[in-house]
C-alpha cells in the first residue's frame, strides 16, 4: 500500500491595506500626545491587514517614510495601529495634511 502525498491547500488571498482600510480618527488627547512626543500617528485599520501592508499603504497614500508599525486588536474587535515616522518627517505636519488635527 503506497502512501499518498499530502495535497496542500491553496494559500488564502492576501488582504491588502487600501485607502478605505486606513481610517484616521479625529484627534483625542492620548493620540495627540503620542503625535507630539513620539512622532507617531494612530489609525484604525481592517483586522486582516498586516504590518507590511499598512506600511506600504502609508507610503503610497501619504508619501511618508515609516520607521516602525505597532498593531494591536482592541477589546471591541477593531485593530489599532501606531505608525512611528522616520526622523526626517514631522508627525504634526503629516496629521495636518491628512486632516486629523
Amino acid at each position: 500500500m503506497a502512501l499518498k502525498a499530502k495535497e496542500e491547500a491553496p494559500a488564502p488571498p492576501q488582504a491588502k491595506a487600501k485607502a478605505k482600510d486606513l481610517k484616521a480618527k479625529k484627534a483625542v488627547l492620548k493620540a495627540m500626545k503620542k503625535t507630539e512626543d513620539n512622532n507617531t500617528l494612530a489609525f484604525t485599520v481592517d483586522v486582516k491587514a498586516n504590518k507590511r501592508q499598512i506600511e506600504q499603504a502609508e507610503k503610497k497614500l501619504y508619501d511618508i517614510d515609516v520607521a516602525k508599525v505597532n498593531t494591536f486588536i482592541r477589546p471591541d474587535g477593531k485593530k489599532k495601529v501606531c505608525v512611528h515616522l522616520a526622523p526626517d518627517h514631522d508627525a504634526l505636519n503629516v496629521a495636518n495634511k491628512i486632516g486629523i488635527i
